[in-house]
């Protein structure tokens, strides 16, 4: 059997470095060999490191909890151990920026959570069903870098999963303007209940930053690799609003859609239906064997019943119907913290590795 690579992960003590090290977890091509937090963490195993913070629904894999923590600045130490890294990192954007290059120029691949390389032109910004060609604009970034095997590559935001897959199996109809609500779950903001409880029965009309962020991510998804960097496209035109919500996981999108070229109800189902992307077709092991499904019940998808559909990363779509002002409606639902953050980085890192981008140092 072929060895599993050596993984790190980076901020491994926050939530998503948790949702990292659950995911991956009996994973059959990656082996969590390395844990990395600040300094107050480290030198402490994983286990006392997290304390009473650990806030999966399931237990810490036993294979993390003797891993002792190492100082995430300590670049060389870090790299030494594996053959690349999840980043999950809790720090100021430039800071981010520095410490992602500094590891993938130690020969480290890096596939990260975090926004602060989503605009940097030759880093691709990948969900693997939508922009896997995105990850050829690596060989531009490495000669920037001056690497020969590493580089960074991230993941888009978890809000845009809820509606931008549904408008990419839809782009033959040429949809060209597009309203999005987009209501997001406190875990979005690595909390709890417990953590906030200020949320429990409230609504907050603002998550800073994100609204930006949905609106222009999807364009750069559905960009073009051009002379060694990513150019986003030009529309459709969207506009967000996004609203903190009493839910834990799972991030529900209300959307209102224009078309060029007027499709019929049936024709919208059949496409996400039939929405296929290059992870179904290696058949990666976190890929969902079904993308999009769509759910015909007026009162689907519901977070409670549907936010684990495929392990948390499939996309449920219901409620297309027609509309008095827009062409289309729909109602989206995505898991943010599996698809959306770490779930969605570990498939980009399969895409990685089948495409031979990623492999075991010598």
């Amino acid at each position: 059997m072929e060895q599993k690579l050596r993984v790190g992960i980076l901020g491994a003590t926050g939530m998503v470095g948790q949702r990292f090290i659950s995911l991956l977890e009996n994973h059959p091509w990656f082996e969590v060999v390395a844990v990395a937090a600040s300094a107050r963490s480290a030198g402490r195993t994983y286990e006392e490191a997290v304390g009473g913070r650990w806030k999966m629904t399931t237990p810490m894999p036993e294979g993390v909890k003797k891993l002792v923590v190492m100082n995430v600045n300590e670049v060389e130490k870090v790299a030494a151990e594996v053959d690349f890294v999840f980043s999950a990192v809790d720090m100021s954007k430039d800071e981010i920026r520095a410490i992602e290059e500094a590891y993938a120029k130690t020969e480290t691949p890096v596939v990260s959570n975090n926004s602060a390389h989503r605009w940097t032109p030759d880093v691709p910004m990948v969900v693997p069903e939508i922009n896997p060609e995105h990850f050829e604009v690596i060989e531009a970034q490495k000669k920037r870098l001056g690497t020969t095997h590493g580089f960074i590559a991230v993941k888009p935001n978890c809000s845009i999963q809820s509606y931008a897959p549904a408008l990419t199996a839809w782009m033959e109809f040429e949809p060209y303007e597009v309203v999005a609500t987009t209501y997001q779950a406190i875990s979005g903001a690595g909390k709890t209940f417990k953590d906030w409880p200020e949320m429990v029965e409230n609504v907050i009309p603002y998550i800073g930053g994100e609204e930006e962020k949905s609106e222009k991510e999807p364009l750069r998804i559905w960009g073009k690799v051009e002379n060694g960097e990513i150019v986003p496209a030009a529309g459709p035109k969207i506009t967000c609003q996004c609203i903190r919500v009493p839910v834990l996981n799972g991030h529900t999108a209300a959307v209102f859609v224009k078309f060029r070229k007027k499709p019929t109800k049936e024709q919208l189902i059949e496409k996400l239906e039939s929405f296929r992307g290059l992870p179904q077709e290696l058949g990666l092991p976190s890929a969902p064997k079904q993308f999009i499904q769509y759910m015909r019940e007026d009162n689907r998808p519901q977070v409670k019943l549907d936010v684990d559909y495929e392990n948390g990363m499939g996309i449920s779509v219901g409620r297309i119907r027609e509309d008095s002002v827009y062409d289309f409606k729909f109602v989206g639902l995505s898991h943010n913290t599996v698809r959306g953050a770490a779930g969605g980085a570990v498939l980009c890192a399969e895409t990685l590795k089948a495409k031979g981008y990623i492999s075991a140092k010598n």
